[in-house]
């Protein structure tokens, strides 16, 4: 029996196998509010050729649209992978309740790129959770890279 936190990181999961599908970098995302989904997306960088169209961003988009508000404070953003500083500042902005991630970023995600920062990007009342279903997070990513090494045009 999956916990709540597995069931919607899976709906993520099928979000990044969606952006994989179409060449896009395999991040995925959803927003959860009383035990619904109301917002989803994945990496469409590529696609519509914008360096702001993450997964993380696309979500919180549809998330606010279908609330009618820009403030997120009763939601949970799973997300794939660690948000970038891009993406942090985002949810911080939308003050996103719940924050839960898969994979760790070691090179872009936020917590590398704060380390040194007093200043959380989250709001201040927003709790993290790291590392839910990393593996399958981080394999999805990996086999995406890997595939991208292989073919080198």
């Amino acid at each position: 029996m999956l916990t709540d936190d597995q069931k919607y990181m899976t709906a993520a999961l099928a979000e990044a196998r969606e952006a994989y599908a179409a060449g896009e970098i395999p991040v995925g995302a959803v927003v959860v509010s009383k035990g619904r989904i109301i917002g989803r997306g994945h990496n469409l960088t590529e696609r519509l050729k914008d360096v702001t169209a993450h997964a993380e961003m696309l979500a919180l988009t549809a998330a606010t649209q279908t609330l009618g508000g820009k403030y997120l404070t009763d939601a949970t953003l799973y997300v794939t992978v660690e948000p970038c500083l891009m993406c942090a500042g985002a949810i911080g902005w939308a003050q996103v309740g719940r924050i839960v991630y898969g994979a760790s970023d070691p090179k872009r995600g936020y917590s590398v790129m704060t380390a040194r920062s007093p200043i959380p990007p989250f709001h201040p009342r927003a709790t993290v959770t790291p590392g839910v279903m990393a593996d399958e997070c981080a394999a999805l990513m990996k086999s995406f890279f890997a595939g991208k090494r292989r073919y080198n045009p």
